[in-house]
């Protein structure tokens, strides 16, 4: 099972750069996307066939977003975190099948000079305890641009952002939390020490030309699908986003 993970950073857009081209090459399991910034009925979309498409829209127009692309159908559907808080701002997208749920996130960006760290940290700490939740019940696939570099590894420049939004010691504090409580990041998984792997590039100062990311964007998973977990990429070479897509091959039956 193939799953794909992508900031579209606005989907109509996206559409005029390949998007749909993207997804009918790879034909994956389940395309999850954030950065929506649409409503359903903003856009016609010509899906594959076989596809469907399940959203999650921010209240606020132009903003936010996520949503799943795929031909299975689940089992349920959830918008939010469920009772832990409210998501106005469409940041979180559960379906459940049959063997597991897969959960697409967008999670909040802390701001210049950390203005947001306070809902930042409120909303980890919700979502970790939504994952937990479901953990209990059976495995989780968790995957979305997650808006933090978890070490020096996983962006070009460490020492001169240090404390900036997406490496403050608080952010990364709460993905180790996380993965303490049971889940695993696959990329690091596979490639533990691998340099110069990023999913975001900034527009300025030809950052991606010069390969100057960050890696925030990851594929989650419960710890008890290590051992299905098969592959993990970045597909850096996919534009038509300042963030690329990555991805994550799983043995685990729909």
């Amino acid at each position: 099972m193939k799953v794909i993970s992508w900031n579209v950073n606005g989907l109509r857009a996206c559409l005029g750069k390949g998007f749909l081209e993207f997804l009918g090459e790879q034909r994956p399991d389940f395309l999850a996307i954030q950065e929506s910034k649409m409503q359903p009925e903003q856009a016609e979309i010509a899906l594959p066939e076989g596809y469907e498409v399940y959203w999650h829209s921010a209240e606020r127009k132009g903003y936010s977003g996520v949503a799943v692309f795929t031909p299975h159908r689940p089992l349920s559907v959830t918008r939010g975190p469920g009772g832990h808080m409210e998501d106005h701002e469409g940041r979180l997208l559960t379906l459940e099948y049959e063997n597991f749920y897969l959960v697409c996130c967008y999670t909040p960006n802390s701001q210049a000079e950390l203005a947001r760290i306070g809902f930042r940290v409120e909303w980890e700490d919700a979502v970790r305890a939504y994952l937990l939740e479901l953990d209990v019940k059976k495995p989780v696939i968790y995957c979305g641009d997650l808006n933090v570099a978890r070490t020096p590894i996983d962006l070009k420049n460490p020492k001169a952002n240090e404390g900036s939004a997406g490496y403050s010691q608080p952010e990364r504090d709460k993905m180790e939390e996380l993965l303490d409580a049971g889940f695993l990041d696959s990329f690091r998984t596979l490639y533990p020490d691998r340099e110069g792997a990023y999913s975001w590039w900034s527009y300025r100062f030809n950052a991606r030309k010069n390969n100057a990311g960050w890696r925030i964007d990851y594929v989650i998973l419960s710890r008890r699908l290590g051992e299905k977990l098969r592959a993990a990429e970045i597909l850096s070479d996919v534009m038509g986003s300042d963030h690329c897509p990555v991805s994550a091959e799983i043995d685990i039956a729909l």
